[in-house]
């Protein structure tokens, strides 16, 4: 009698992109990500710039199999935009980048705003032995520590959420797994998706094994229901350069890495303006004022527009300009370089 071999998780290759700085993705990459909760795609960044961040991330990061990289165990560091790794601030504002979030989230540039952008390292080692660890995760939805309250009905997204994969697949394995989204009466997606450790009263537990055991012993039928997302979860092939663009309100979990290698990505959130009530991860962009060097003001002087306002800088034509407040700004930037002219408004001025 031959053993039933066990079912390979469904794989999720990475798409092209036209790249125009109009019309990024195709409407179909669109709906994928509106209607299924993420698409995955290559091409949104130079290479080049790619490679030196990669080669700097590495730098900064303990190696794999050594006794610092033993003690990081959750997630986030300490390249943080705005960085000392000029790609690193290259990539969280590259052109190419907002207009594909503007594209899904179907608003202009100056509509969009930076809510986190950073570089995390991720180890593989033998199995978890704490609820906290991010080697193996529990399967769950990101919103609960980005916003205060929950995300809107599907069909009103108002948040991206995108991965940038600085390692190779085969290098290190730890593909990112993700459930698509079946259509609106899909189970897994059931409404309000509060079924996940963290929300409402449930523990947070990070491990999956720890988890789904505290599932299982606390809510026996909610555990039978979530074993159903691990059945559907479909595993992103990545490699350098490559982007998971994903929704708040997207189930999906990082897997186990090789056992002594060690993958490194960038994460990016980007909000509509007026939804205020998503936080920015990060302690704010002005508190860099005061690094020496004034790397921020020279950062600013140099955006265009589009990109000051992404970081939540006055547009042309808000209420904040007028005579005054564009002669203080000035103040502030000139030296560096700013050019004022287009937050100048004739009307205010004369």
């Amino acid at each position: 009698m031959n053993q039933s071999s066990e079912v390979k998780p469904k794989q999720v290759f990475p798409e092209s992109i036209s790249s125009t700085h109009k019309t990024v993705l195709n409407v179909d990459q669109i709906k994928q990500w509106r209607e299924a909760g993420f698409v995955f795609v290559h091409g949104v960044f130079p290479s080049d710039v790619v490679a030196i961040l990669r080669s700097e991330a590495h730098k900064r990061f303990p190696a794999a199999d050594t006794e610092d990289s033993s003690r990081v165990r959750g997630f986030g560091s300490d390249i943080v935009f705005p960085s000392d790794i000029s790609e690193h601030n290259l990539m969280t504002l590259d052109q190419t980048l907002l207009q594909t979030v503007a594209q899904l989230l179907a608003c202009s540039v100056d509509d969009i705003r930076l809510t986190q952008s950073d570089v995390w390292a991720k180890y593989g080692r033998d199995e978890s032995d704490e609820d906290f660890d991010n080697s193996d995760q529990r399967m769950h939805v990101d919103y609960p520590n980005h916003t205060l309250v929950h995300p809107p009905r599907w069909d009103r997204p108002e948040a991206v959420e995108a991965i940038v994969y600085l390692d190779n697949i085969e290098d290190c394995s730890g593909p990112t797994a993700v459930v698509e989204r079946l259509g609106p009466q899909d189970p897994a997606y059931r409404w309000p998706i509060i079924d996940t450790p963290g929300v409402a009263d449930l523990d947070y537990v990070n491990d999956r094994g720890r988890a789904e055991d505290y599932f299982s012993a606390k809510r026996p039928a909610l555990s039978n229901w979530r074993k159903s997302l691990y059945e559907r979860e479909a595993y992103v092939q990545y490699h350098v350069g490559d982007v998971l663009f994903y929704r708040h309100d997207t189930w999906h979990r990082g897997t186990p890495l090789q056992k002594g290698k060690r993958r490194i990505v960038m994460n990016l959130t980007f909000r509509r303006s007026m939804s205020e009530w998503i936080s920015t991860l990060h302690i704010g962009w002005a508190w860099a004022s005061y690094r020496p060097g004034k790397p921020l003001s020279h950062l600013l002087a140099n955006l265009t527009v589009d990109q000051r306002t992404v970081l939540g800088f006055p547009k042309p034509g808000s209420d904040y300009w007028n005579s005054q407040t564009l002669a203080a700004v000035e103040a502030r930037y000139g030296s560096f370089g700013m050019d004022m002219d287009p937050y100048r408004d004739s009307k205010l001025l004369k």
